[in-house]
């Protein structure tokens, strides 16, 4: 399998389920400026929305959207337990935080990201991002995971967007229970292995 990624954006999340998981896996960095992969390949031509991250499998089929991506990759090593079986409720609740970390917390950054956004677009973004993370302050205030006491590829997503705050000012630390999680989730060995094959530490 290859998975197309940019260092620290949101197909670090793949990549650290894929450690979590212990699945071989052919990393394939691209240039999100120039759509370009290392290798010169035209992205676009892979992924016309030009964006990471993309998994080729090794039947040529490929998945876009990393909440499908982080789903896929887990499923392929149940004993791992990154996901919970399909059809459990408790599969639907991953769902449900994946949807909402995609579309509530890793959606508000995009303004915050653009140099050229205009600063009242900016700034309604951070309001929106500052009440999304107070949801999962409060979740994550009595529980070590957002499924409570296991960790799943929720959690992984989530962790990615924590730390984009350092790019974008937003300080994690006025959330106690975010920083603590994220310092948790931090020291795992497949989040350092990936991170460090990113070069991000």
């Amino acid at each position: 399998m290859k998975l197309y990624y940019s260092p620290g954006a949101c197909s670090l999340s793949p990549h650290i389920v894929a450690c979590e998981a212990e699945l071989s896996i052919e990393l394939v960095k691209v240039d999100l400026q120039s759509k370009l992969t290392l290798t010169g390949e035209d992205f676009r031509q892979l992924n016309p929305n030009g964006y990471v991250p993309l998994l080729i499998l090794d039947d040529g089929n490929r998945l876009s959207e990393g909440p499908a991506i982080v789903q896929y990759l887990a499923d392929l090593a149940p004993d791992k337990k990154l996901i919970p079986p399909a059809g459990t409720f408790e599969r639907y609740q991953v769902q449900q935080w994946l949807n909402f970390i995609a579309t509530e917390i890793h959606k508000s950054y995009t303004p915050l990201f653009t140099p050229d956004a205009p600063e009242a677009a900016k700034q309604l973004a951070l309001a929106t991002l500052t009440r999304r993370l107070n949801t999962v302050a409060e979740q994550l205030a009595s529980k070590p995971f957002l499924l409570g006491d296991h960790f799943s590829v929720a959690d992984v997503y989530l962790f990615v967007t924590l730390s984009w705050g350092h790019y974008v000012d937003v300080d994690i630390s006025q959330w106690p229970s975010l920083a603590r999680y994220a310092d948790k989730i931090a020291e795992r060995p497949a989040v350092q292995k990936a991170m460090q094959e990113e070069g991000l530490i």
